[in-house]
């Protein structure tokens, strides 16, 4: 009796594969239903196919200052790469709601993706299914890469091609709405001193206009000349030093405002593309051989613990009846 419960209980590998040997027709009929079955609903799934774009982000320097600003040695300039900062900025605006409606609405992804517009949440589904065929990541070498995932390879390189190019619309829509706000505060302050440069020039004027009534009304002698300068010295030098300063004022914002100007017109790229996507040949997904071998193996590793539960659980009742 003693024997037989170590025979049931005590298994190495010589026993296990023994074991395996005598319950080998069992294995192998689980294994290759498992493996017909495997084949069956791998050729069901439909398949993915999966396009990419791959970009560098662009340097924030601005555009204006870079046309309009004599740049010193060593500034950064817009044909630079971004970094880090810039890169993040860059996954940031991708991952942004104007660019994923934009793209849901040109291709009607609600209908590609067989989702009931009239169900219980169908704009949430929309978004679950947009992130899990859609995803940017940012790469070791610091570039960002767009991946679109869909069963047509045209249409999935397409998504991506367009992703890419409408995150420049993206940035440019958000730089110009605050460009603007800013361009309508500088123009407002550029007219007020334009308004206050022309008002001291006329007074300076007046002062001239003063100086010359008083040389003739004290003659061409140089005495008269003399005095109607020396009453008249400290306003013109007074009105002069407000000419200066405001003129110096004018001119600033007047710099200020074309740089804002520019800005607000100007459509710039945020990235530098790499590599463009193009219609994929080879699937990505299902992978049939991976599915049928780790089937097979899963299916063949729990039949095999199955009959040994049943063959540990049937020598141990005969223990017991022997009992």
């Amino acid at each position: 009796m003693e024997n037989k419960q170590q025979t049931a209980y005590n298994f190495n590998s010589v026993d296990l594969l023994i074991f395996m040997w005598k319950k080998r027709v069992i294995l192998l009929g689980v294994s290759f239903l498992t493996a017909i079955g495997a084949i069956v609903i791998s050729m069901m799934i439909t398949p993915m196919f999966e396009a990419s774009v791959v970009m560098f982000p662009a340097s924030n320097t601005s555009v204006s200052k870079e046309l309009l600003v004599q740049a010193f040695s060593g500034r950064p300039n817009v044909h630079d790469f971004g970094e880090e900062e810039q890169a993040e900025q860059l996954l940031q605006a991708l991952n942004s709601e104007p660019l994923r409606s934009r793209i849901c609405e040109k291709y009607n992804l609600m209908e590609h993706y067989e989702i009931d517009p009239n169900g219980k949440y169908p704009r949430t589904e929309l978004q679950n299914q947009y992130k899990s065929n859609i995803n940017f990541r940012l790469t070791e070498f610091m570039s960002v890469e767009i991946s679109v995932r869909d069963s047509d390879p045209l249409m999935a390189a397409n998504i991506a091609n367009d992703i890419s190019n409408l995150v420049d619309t993206v940035f440019n829509d958000m730089k110009r709405e605050r460009m603007l706000q800013a361009l309508h505060l500088v123009q407002e302050q550029y007219k007020l001193a334009e308004l206050e440069v022309a008002f001291i020039r006329d007074s300076l004027n007046g002062v001239f206009s003063d100086l010359a009534k008083e040389i003739n009304k004290n003659g061409n002698s140089t005495e008269g000349l003399v005095l109607a300068i020396t009453e008249n010295w400290a306003r013109y030098q007074m009105m002069t030093d407000q000419v200066r300063n405001a003129a110096g004022i004018e001119v600033s914002l007047g710099q200020r405002f074309r740089e804002a100007r520019m800005e607000a017109e100007q459509v710039m790229a945020h990235k530098f593309v790499v590599e463009k996507a193009i219609a994929p040949e080879k699937k990505v997904y299902p992978n049939k051989s991976l599915i049928v071998i780790a089937s097979t193996f899963a299916s063949l590793l729990f039949a095999l613990i199955l009959l040994i539960i049943i063959d540990n659980v049937k020598a141990r009742i005969a223990i017991q009846e022997e009992k």
